[in-house]
């Protein structure tokens, strides 16, 4: 059930990251904090697909 998604930046709208995550546990999108290395600073980076 756990399904690939991309992580991309809030401010370059770059994608950066990959992670996965359960669908039945988690509904909502992920939200994390992690560094981007175009804008060289840490941002929030949101689930997409």
């Amino acid at each position: 059930m756990r399904e690939i998604i991309t992580l991309q930046c809030g401010e370059c709208k770059r994608r950066n990251y990959s992670s996965t995550r359960n669908k039945k546990t988690q509904t909502d999108k992920l939200q994390t904090r992690k560094y981007c290395p175009f804008c060289r600073k840490h941002t929030a980076h949101k689930e997409t697909k």
